[in-house]
């Protein structure tokens, strides 16, 4: 994954010569990685999406997909990658069939080539009973893994992911999850996605970007950003608590931080699980007795409140709510 196969360079969008969307971004997408694009509403996701789909024109800036120039070559752009919306675009008065092929056409794909793939995109998703149902007949999961296969039908090199499992319950969720995985590890495609789950994000992602206020804020491994706002926490407790040993504890050259709280102490370090045993190893060499012991490490979410500073779930407008909640319907029917 050392090729950049999505190259953004001080990319920036001004609505109505004021309102500035997108602010001097810059990043990249390496071949083959899952990449997350995370943000709060407005912050400029859809908006940075939209120029690399060659939906939108930059204001300033440039940016390169599959080695095309979004500005220059838009329609080779669009034959190299494939779009899996938030909302549900087939046609509820065709068949799943019917409308793989309808997309397909629009490709420009020949018809004998385009069953073929409509027929082995139907058996990836587990569709392949269902392929000549209504769509209107679909459950939620279903109509979502059609939008999936419908993406795939042109065989993209790059998949955009806008909230792939919005609306779907636990168990179609890990389906498409498996899904996501598979298209990234046997056809080594690369996918630019954004959830509406922090966990999703962790779980799935190579790398992940946080966007707010129309600037990248962070971007990393979950690792690295979970490691940069202070790392695995670890509390312990001793039975003889009458001397501060934040000192004594602060020679494990693991160890960031210490802090005393009434009878514990608080332990901050990069690898919590490799300065855990050399912390107990040290105390009990000083005659320390350890009665407790515990690691966290950061989630996701925390990552999220530490450079965003609000919560990721307290981001809707009114406008966004009233779209989500038509998705749900739509998923639950």
């Amino acid at each position: 994954m050392s090729e950049s196969i999505i190259l953004v360079e001080g990319l920036t969008k001004v609505f109505n010569a004021k309102v500035k969307a997108v602010d001097d971004v810059s990043f990249d997408v390496k071949q083959g990685e899952i990449f997350g694009f995370l943000g709060p509403n407005g912050a400029g996701k859809t908006t940075t999406i939209k120029m690399l789909t060659t939906l939108l024109k930059p204001t300033l800036g440039k940016a390169s997909v599959c080695g095309y120039d979004i500005i220059k070559y838009p329609t080779e752009v669009r034959r190299s990658i494939g779009v899996v919306p938030q909302e549900y675009t087939a046609d509820e008065d065709m068949t799943g069939l019917e409308n793989l092929m309808l997309v397909a056409s629009l490709y420009g794909i020949p018809k004998s080539i385009a069953k073929e793939r409509a027929e082995e995109l139907l058996q990836l998703v587990e569709l392949k009973d269902a392929a000549t149902r209504k769509v209107s007949t679909y459950s939620g999961g279903m109509r979502r893994r059609l939008e999936l296969a419908a993406g795939l039908i042109n065989h993209p090199r790059v998949l955009f992911l806008d909230e792939p499992t919005l609306g779907l319950d636990v168990q179609t969720r890990t389906a498409v999850w498996q899904y996501i995985r598979r298209l990234k590890e046997e056809y080594k495609m690369t996918l630019f996605m954004t959830t509406h789950y922090l966990e999703e994000a962790d779980g799935l992602c190579d790398r992940i970007a946080i966007i707010d206020h129309g600037k990248i804020v962070r971007i990393g491994t979950p690792q690295e950003l979970k490691a940069s706002i202070g790392g695995d926490v670890i509390e312990l407790g001793l039975d003889n608590d009458a001397d501060d040993i934040s000192a004594l504890i602060h020679q494990i050259k693991l160890v960031k931080e210490v802090k005393r709280v009434n009878s514990h102490y608080r332990i901050k370090s990069e690898v919590g699980e490799e300065a855990a045993p050399q912390i107990i190893e040290l105390l009990r060499s000083k005659g320390y007795h350890v009665t407790r012991i515990s690691l966290t490490k950061p989630t996701m979410d925390e990552v999220y409140l530490e450079y965003v500073g609000r919560n990721f779930r307290e981001e809707e407008d009114r406008t966004d709510v009233m779209t989500r909640r038509a998705v749900l319907r739509r998923a639950r029917a």
